[in-house]
């Protein structure tokens, strides 16, 4: 069998294993995408709520946001080519997020946004009732099971107000966006090798040497990259990396509802996008006039960590308690006799916060638990990935010295090492899917 030689692997066709090989393409190398699924996007990038937004818990994941949130503006000018299958578009709808005392009444996130230059409202809780149909706008905190006699419970105070971004918004389909970014990566030299599930990681002289696939094959490349999203922690156990990151990731099942909009609402064209970290949901516009809601993984519900191969595809009784929160706050929510909406899995870290790095596998690096929060940041993070993985190989320790990425967009200095596999666990994070 011949050999085949590739300048870089990445395991994975996803939003970003996509948008990282179509960035190095660009640059020259001579790249191959291998997927053990059928198509681009098909993982869990399908099953992403594909929001676009600016809030994070902080700087660094505001600025990230900033910088991604410029690419979807400029989508077809960015890949520089037209999907005969369509083209994904981003649509604009704004945000509410409502202040609580978990997210520090939004304060450390209205100062990330003022020094980018992004703008809000301040809104009161009255305010609140220009953007959401008829809103109790009572305190449910804190969120308990369903089963539990204190659920949908108000206490004695309403909820302390909101802010509003006006620039937060949608990607219309997140399969079709990763679809797009492999035509334009293969329109500039990316190859793509799907239904093929990688089985090892090679190693030859110390360093990363390529892979080996289902059958025998082995596939060669000097540098590998681990974007294999639920499956990166098993990826990183055939390099031999795991044991030695001090911040892992694992593989989250997730349920997120879609539910009827209230009568006479056209929410899907006039609906904003809010996360309400009092009712622990967040929730964004559906097609066919729903609402998609999902979790902000409140203290009592618990995490279920699984095998990404073998895990439960059908809903439980937290689909339906996703619902009942949305009904907390939108008392005229019709809650649907039967579970709707759909099942997936987030690829988290210890913190929520993702990893882009290099490893202690020279030339095996890390974009993993990106999964819940990172698909808005898919086309920022190919472009900094592919200039960390060119600052490594041009002998620089990124450990040492961490990159220093300049932005294309928002004239700003991102510090990749920010998001270090040896980084301590962030405690400012939300420890949510808000990031």
């Amino acid at each position: 069998m011949n050999e085949k030689k590739y300048d870089v692997i990445i395991i994975g066709a996803g939003i970003i294993g996509n948008s990282i090989g179509y960035e190095l393409a660009q640059k020259g190398y001579k790249t191959l995408n291998i997927d053990k699924l059928g198509d681009s996007g098909a993982g869990s990038t399908a099953g992403s709520c594909a929001i676009v937004r600016l809030y994070y818990s902080s700087p660094e994941g505001v600025a990230l946001a900033r910088e991604g949130y410029y690419y979807w503006l400029n989508w077809r000018r960015y890949l520089r080519v037209t999907d005969p299958a369509g083209m994904a578009f981003y649509k604009n709808t704004g945000a509410l997020v409502f202040k609580t005392s978990m997210n520090k009444y939004l304060e450390p996130v209205k100062s990330a946004l003022e020094s980018l230059g992004v703008g809000y409202l301040d809104l009161s809780p009255d305010q609140i009732k220009d953007y959401l149909p008829n809103p109790d706008l009572r305190s449910f905190y804190p969120q308990y099971t369903l089963n539990d006699p204190n659920f949908g419970k108000a206490a004695d105070e309403n909820v302390a107000g909101a802010l509003f971004l006006p620039e937060t918004g949608y990607v219309s389909d997140p399969k079709l966006s990763t679809h797009n970014v492999e035509i334009a990566a293969r329109a500039v030299g990316a190859d793509f090798m799907f239904n093929t599930e990688v089985t090892d990681v090679l190693v030859e002289n110390g360093r990363a040497a390529g892979v080996e696939v289902a059958g025998g094959t082995k596939i060669f490349a000097p540098v590998v990259v681990n974007v294999s999203g639920p499956h990166s922690y098993l990826i990183n156990r055939m390099a031999g990396v795991e044991d030695k990151m001090k911040i892992k990731t694992r593989a989250l099942r997730v349920e997120v509802a879609h539910v009827p909009s209230p009568e006479g609402l056209d929410w899907e064209n006039t609906g904003v996008i809010t996360s309400d970290s009092d009712i622990s949901i967040y929730t964004r516009p559906e097609v066919g006039n729903h609402f998609l809601i999902g979790s902000e993984e409140p203290k009592c519900d618990p995490l279920e960590y699984v095998d990404p191969d073998n895990y439960n595809t059908d809903f439980t009784d937290q689909n339906r308690t996703q619902a009942m929160r949305g009904a907390m706050r939108l008392p005229d929510m019709p809650i649907p006799n039967k579970n709707q909406g759909l099942v997936d899995l987030y690829d988290v870290t210890d913190d929520w916060y993702p990893i882009y790095d290099k490893s202690d596998l020279p030339g095996f690096y890390l974009a993993i638990g990106t999964s819940g929060n990172q698909y808005k940041n898919a086309p920022a993070v190919g472009a900094f990935m592919s200039e960390l993985i060119q600052y490594c190989e041009s002998g620089n320790d990124h450990d040492k010295t961490p990159f220093q990425y300049q932005t294309k967009y928002i004239n700003h200095t991102l510090d990749i090492g920010f998001f270090s596999r040896n980084r301590e666990i962030n405690r400012n994070s939300s420890f949510s899917v808000i990031g």
